[in-house]
């Protein structure tokens, strides 16, 4: 059943994406409430009511639960336990299923293996055994990562043939680790797929990532490619989101390799730093299209009023707002944290191409 503007949103979880999602939810007349276990939320100064609380909080929970319609998330690593909690009472959207497999890079890269998508070989790491026995298998050169936690390069190491591979098993924890080959892929693509509840589904065009350190710095909307791999990229994001039976918003990360084939990299259940660009280049939003999925309304145009590029503000880059503000054309965000520290996401700012 679709909820009517005047709903009520839950979000769990305070950054920039939950504040982001709350200026949407407020644009079709709904209010945001966000909870939150962070001292400073950047949801929480536009958000209608916040709680400062664990996610396990059970007294904050029951609070928050008796005010929303609705339930989605701004950061995927909630506990499980607590999304089947809040499912038993209010929607959850997406669902607790969805992030039992995305928050587990084991899990989430079998799943996708199982319909046939292509993924990079990769290989389970309980043990340095393990490793190296995974080494042989998929060296010389491969990513070892986290299968929990991991974001912006956090919990992964590139390992080549004069790595000591074992230090590195230590060093990401001594356990519950993935081993992937290295791909020498040609460029980094993203595709946001938004689906709701009655099964429609709607793609933003497949746009182009670039990395330094790890970290998204630019994201260029749409991604110049041939049509045939762009359809072929939009209709992965498909296949992935009725799979997953998704009911939100999933941002679908995939290497390019230099013949043209995609490999699936990571899924985000959730909006993704790569669509921040669709506030400004589309009708809707990729933050409005999930408010309107969680509540099963229809999906917006997801068609590109411009080409454009998406720059993000890291650290002390925050510093350049009052040039950016004073450059025509140039369309800037500042997300309200109070420090800023290297890689630290404080902003971004949205150029149309010529």
């Amino acid at each position: 059943m679709s909820l009517a503007p005047g709903a009520t949103i839950g979000v769990l979880g305070g950054g920039q994406l939950g504040r982001m999602t709350a200026l949407a939810a407020a644009r079709l007349g709904c209010r945001a409430a966000v909870l939150a276990p962070e001292a400073e939320a950047p949801a929480a100064d536009v958000a209608w009511r916040h709680w400062q609380a664990g996610y396990d909080d059970s007294g904050a929970l029951a609070e928050f639960l008796a005010v929303v319609d609705v339930v989605t998330l701004e950061w995927e690593n909630v506990p499980v336990s607590a999304l089947a909690a809040i499912a038993a009472q209010k929607p959850m959207r997406p669902g607790a299923e969805v992030l039992r497999i995305t928050q587990d890079r084991l899990l989430e890269k079998s799943f996708v293996a199982g319909l046939d998508v292509p993924v990079a070989p990769f290989a389970r790491v309980d043990d340095v055994d393990a490793l190296m026995a995974g080494l042989d298998q998929l060296g010389p050169r491969a990513v070892l990562k986290t299968r929990r936690f991991g974001y912006d390069g956090k919990g992964q190491e590139v390992l080549g043939p004069e790595s000591r591979s074992a230090d590195a098993f230590t060093r990401l924890g001594g356990e519950a680790l993935i081993l992937e080959a290295f791909v020498p892929f040609e460029r980094e693509l993203s595709v946001i797929v938004a689906r709701r509840p009655n099964g429609e589904m709607r793609c933003f065009p497949p746009v182009e990532n670039r990395h330094q350190a790890q970290i998204l710095v630019e994201t260029i909307a749409p991604a110049e490619l041939p049509g045939s791999v762009a359809r072929s990229a939009i209709d992965i994001a498909e296949r992935i989101a009725a799979a997953l039976r998704l009911e939100g918003l999933l941002a679908v990360e995939m290497f390019l390799e230099p013949g043209g084939r995609l490999l699936v990299n990571e899924l985000a259940p959730r909006p993704h730093n790569s669509g921040h660009w669709t506030i400004d280049g589309c009708t809707v939003s990729q933050f409005e299209q999930q408010v309107r999925a969680i509540l099963d309304l229809p999906l917006g145009d997801t068609t590109p009023l411009a080409p454009c590029v998406m720059q993000n503000l890291l650290g002390d880059a925050i510093d350049a707002w009052p040039a950016i503000l004073a450059e025509p054309g140039a369309c800037l965000h500042l997300y309200g944290k109070r420090e800023a520290r290297p890689g630290r996401k404080m902003g971004h700012v949205t150029r149309f191409r010529r």
